[in-house]
This record gives structure tokens, sequence and C-alpha cells, in this order.
């Protein structure tokens, strides 16, 4: 196996500023990539401050994003981004203002196209198609009270449409 020579203090600082002004990643994230480089710890120390000083790094800025990107293209639910945001070590109380801002209407709408996209082709009505549903929508992160409404609203939905028929 060839060794890799470690990369340098500055080439390891031009690289990470580069890839954190192009899109946006956590200081965990970084942490990783400079210790798969062979940079010393206190080398990853000061340049984890040096970029978090120059706002290239900001883990609240972070969050926020991946929670609204999340819910709104991935439609993952609360409980799986803050599952995932845990993973990258983000604070608890980051994590928490990453999905307070995360806005109501968003978050519904996020919940029904997941449930209609889950829905086609079962039948509301049967027990195990409801049950199937019900896992699926837990297993995408949302919360069961509103997992449990939206299948009610989905369910008259359907029967409307089948007496429209």
């Amino acid at each position: 196996m060839i060794r890799k020579k470690p990369i340098t203090y500055d080439a390891a600082r031009l690289k990470m500023a580069d890839l954190c002004a192009r899109a946006e990643h956590c200081e965990h994230e970084i942490r990783e990539k400079l210790f798969k480089q062979g940079l010393s710890s206190s080398d990853i120390d000061r340049l984890i401050d040096f970029l978090i000083e120059n706002r290239f790094i900001d883990n609240s800025r972070y969050a926020a994003g991946f929670a609204r990107d999340k819910v709104r293209f991935s439609r993952w639910g609360r409980n799986k981004v803050r599952q995932a945001l845990a993973l990258k070590r983000i604070p608890s109380a980051t994590i928490r203002e990453a999905l307070e801002e995360i806005g109501e209407d968003d978050y519904l709408e996020a919940l029904h196209r997941a449930a209609i996209a889950k829905a086609r082709g079962l039948s509301l009505d049967d027990y195990d198609d409801r049950a199937k549903l019900y896992r699926h929508l837990l297993s995408r992160g949302f919360e069961s009270a509103l997992i449990s409404s939206e299948i009610v609203r989905l369910r008259k939905e359907q029967k409307d449409a089948d007496n429209d028929n």
C-alpha cells in the first residue's frame, strides 16, 4: 500500500476554505476530511478555528439549511432530520432551532406528498395497507399523531373519489 504524504496546514487551509465556500459543511465533516488527509489534531483544531472565525463553517447555518432541504426535497420528518444532524454531531440546541425554522405548512405538505406517493396502489380501507403506509411514514421521521391524521385525511379523500365514480 502506498502511503500518501500528509497535507500541510497551509494547503489544507486553502483546500477547506475553497470547499466550504462552494457548499455548506458542518464542523464534523471537515474534521473527518482533515483527519483522513493526515493532519495533526492540533493543526485540525487550529484550522477549524480559522474556518469558524472567518464564517466558512457555521453549524447553525448548516443545520437550518440541512433541515429545510431534507423536509422540502427529500420529504423527511423532524425525527429523521434530528437523528441525521445528531450523527453529524450538531449540538441539540442548534438542532432544535433548525427544526423550529421549518414552516408548519411546508412540513405538512411534505408529509402529505410522502403519504400520497406511498398510498398509490394501496387500499386505505384495508388495515394491512394502512399499517404499511403508517410504518413507511414513521420510517421517514414523521410524528405518529400527524401520520394518523394524514391517513384519516387520505382515507376520506379516497372514499370521496370512489363515490364520485
